[in-house]
């Protein structure tokens, strides 16, 4: 039986994640669902349960150290072993720089999208050696490319991505693949509920919208790149265009980010 660890698992891409595999998967799989409500696990829980999946709910903050590593004590504890470790929790932030007085919430957004990401991996990695298993890392297009008014996000991100490219090279000998994830705008509730100026919860999104991607096909893309262990699976035609057009006129990448954001969310000048 694989057993998939997936952190902010009780809504959005986490969520669907654990869906499909236990779709795909049934009785074949067990899913160790982490996130900080309890009542929204239960009932992710019990969606892939009714598709014949094993489950095991874990109350976590992952910005909280200890919760991490019980998380991981929790998971092999109940079924013996870990197959994969899922990093997917974070929170979205949109402030100008200058507009932020109190860089608090900088550093505990890097906590989220980091650190916890940093100590999930760290607790689960001998595990994750013994089977020879999968670490995935879901960053975010704002970890390639700096996006304005996300300072914060994208610093998140960025480490992330570093990070897990050094863990990448260090692991392969242990036979232990490191996929990192790229979406882009992707029809879920997390840039509601990110960071404004003021560190509180922004209730709207910054970013345009129109053409964002289902959170069903960036599910479903992590796992195709999750179970064929690749390096990268970076989403959308304009991400991985970005991604190379920055090497060669990086003026016209900032012009394509600037493009992605809302009027009246903009730089100003």
């Amino acid at each position: 039986m694989r057993v998939v660890v997936i952190t902010g698992a009780s809504d959005g891409i986490g969520a669907e994640i654990a869906r499909q595999l236990a779709a795909k998967e049934g009785a074949g799989i067990a899913l160790v669902l982490a996130a900080r409500s309890a009542a929204q696990l239960e009932a992710v829980a019990g969606e892939c349960a009714a598709l014949g999946a094993q489950t095991l709910t874990v109350p976590t903050d992952v910005s909280v150290r200890i919760q991490c590593r019980r998380l991981i004590v929790s998971a092999v504890e109940r079924f013996g072993h870990i197959d994969v470790l899922v990093n997917n929790a974070g929170r979205s932030a949109h402030a100008l720089f200058e507009d932020v007085e109190d860089l608090d919430w900088y550093e505990e957004l890097m906590r989220v999208n980091l650190w916890g990401s940093v100590w999930c991996t760290q607790a689960a990695l001998p595990a994750l050696k013994a089977s020879r298993g999968s670490i995935v890392a879901v960053s975010s297009l704002a970890g390639l490319v700096g996006v304005p008014g996300r300072t914060a996000y994208s610093a998140s991100k960025f480490a992330m991505t570093g990070f897990f490219e050094a863990l990448r090279a260090e692991v392969k000998g242990a036979g232990v693949s490191v996929t990192t994830a790229y979406p882009g705008v992707v029809a879920t509730q997390i840039r509601y509920r990110g960071f404004n100026a003021q560190g509180e919860p922004m209730g709207s999104s910054s970013l345009k919208e129109e053409g964002a991607m289902s959170v069903e096909e960036c599910a479903r893309l992590i796992i195709e790149g999750m179970n064929g262990r690749r390096r990268e699976v970076v989403m959308t035609a304009k991400g991985k265009l970005g991604r190379f057009i920055k090497l060669l006129a990086p003026g016209l990448v900032e012009k394509m980010a600037l493009a992605a954001l809302k009027q009246g969310v903009r730089p100003k000048g």
